[in-house]
């Protein structure tokens, strides 16, 4: 289902104003000129609700009020001092200039590396391209690979930015569930059954946002038997791969046949805490590099230099900071998750990575957004209405694990003592 345009052509308001003839109406005539010529395909594109969120809760801010902000899925450490360090020195020695569009030689060579690592890939360098962030490394993919009239599975619920680019570039977005009953495991049949013969990718995200669920290998494999059997393209969204509260990492690449039909999308946001620094990469078969380095060309020229240089240091992470932030994270789960299940309405499975609480509240009898509204402006708790992440969280909200323990503590208390206004709800 599309979204309300972002833009609306043909404003009737003007259109009112200037069969008046207004004495304006040669100003009015040129704006609405220009406002009309959007292209039409914007509309198609969707926003993120966290933001949204955060705009109203920074407004509350400004107003006096307390808030917790547990909306944003940005960490609250900061990169380590090892990788400050080299971003500085790089400055210092003047590596702020143009580079290789596919990114520094080196920075390629420490991913390829840092995978082997970490999650047992065999990648070569020329495999790697880098890109200023990871949505824009996302849709260099999608827009190398897919094409209009194609069609695009995607998780619901899962990152709103899947299907809102995949409609942009003229594809079917096609949603599979991710469900409590199965612990938000996707059904691998029902994909099945949502295949056709214009399906050209599989998208997912593992750990899951907003779920927090890890992909078991048994569901990864079938996976990886349907791309084989219907030759489709796998988007591996491993953003969140670091950040894992048990076990080992498993990468759908690593499975037989699948390094030639697998994306990866990947990048320092999340497990460097690196997120207004912009850097994000893309592993897939060197043909479909070839053509996102022709896309680069083409709109951003390069990644900043300095930024990847900072990079090859965070990802050798010798402070391991990763580790500790990982650990923190696994402590602000396990009391968060407690406490949500000890709130009246609330329900919530203890998330296996990501850094999310992923809130069932049908028990409230409320909608989600109700309960998003009345957190906020009540309670001053900054959650997500989980329809920001498609209809299968029209029941959920999700809180972001990126406040210390005492303010967690704090929104719990919170949220608590706003839970009268659905108390009477969940004891019928």
């Amino acid at each position: 289902m599309c979204p309300e345009p972002i833009v609306s052509p043909g404003d009737g308001g003007v259109k009112d104003h200037l069969r008046r003839g207004s004495p304006r109406s040669d100003k009015i005539s040129l704006r609405s000129t220009v406002m009309t010529r959007i292209a039409s395909r914007v509309s198609q594109l969707n926003g993120e609700g966290a933001l949204e969120v955060y705009s109203r809760a920074k407004e509350l801010e400004r107003q006096g009020r307390s808030i917790i902000h547990l909306e944003l899925g940005e960490p609250d450490f900061h990169p380590a001092a090892p990788v400050v360090d080299a971003l500085r020195d790089a400055v210092a020695a003047g590596r702020d200039r143009y580079c290789s569009t596919r990114g520094l030689p080196a920075l390629r060579e420490a991913i390829a590396d840092y995978l082997k690592r970490t999650r047992r890939l065999d990648v070569a360098a020329e495999q790697v391209i880098v890109a200023p962030g990871c949505k824009m490394a996302l849709a260099l993919a999608m827009m190398a690979l897919v094409e209009p009239g194609d069609e695009v599975l995607y998780p619901d619920p899962g990152f709103p930015i899947y299907p809102s680019f995949g409609r942009w570039l003229g594809a079917t977005a096609v949603a599979y569930g991710l469900a409590e009953k199965s612990k938000f495991q996707p059904d691998v049949d029902e994909i099945a059954r949502k295949i056709t013969p214009r399906t050209k990718m599989l998208i997912f995200n593992s750990p899951n946002n907003p779920t927090g669920t890890v992909f078991s290998e048994a569901v990864l494999e079938r996976l990886a038997a349907l791309a084989a059997k219907h030759d489709l393209w796998v988007l591996a969204d491993e953003i969140y791969a670091r950040i894992l509260f048990s076990g080992e990492y498993k990468s759908i690449r690593s499975l037989p046949g699948m390094a030639e039909r697998t994306v990866i999308i990947d990048g320092f946001s999340k497990s460097f805490a690196m997120t207004g620094w912009r850097l994000g990469y893309a592993v897939a078969p060197v043909e479909v590099i070839d053509a996102m380095d022709l896309l680069v060309l083409n709109t951003f020229t390069c990644a900043a230099e300095f930024t990847q240089m900072a990079a090859i240091e965070a990802l050798r992470d010798s402070t391991n900071a990763v580790e500790a932030m990982v650990a923190e994270y696994r402590k602000r789960r396990d009391l968060f998750v407690a406490g949500l299940n000890q709130i009246p309405g609330f329900r919530c499975q203890a998330p296996d990575g990501a850094f999310y609480a992923w809130v069932n509240i049908e028990n409230t009898g409320l909608s989600a957004e109700d309960v998003q509204r009345l957190l906020l402006e009540e309670a001053g708790v900054a959650g997500i209405a989980g329809t920001a992440f498609g209809p299968g969280g029209k029941k959920y909200v999700r809180f972001s694990l990126v406040s210390a323990r005492q303010l967690l503590e704090a929104a719990l208390e919170r949220m608590e003592r706003v839970s009268i206004h659905w108390r009477a709800a969940v004891s019928r």
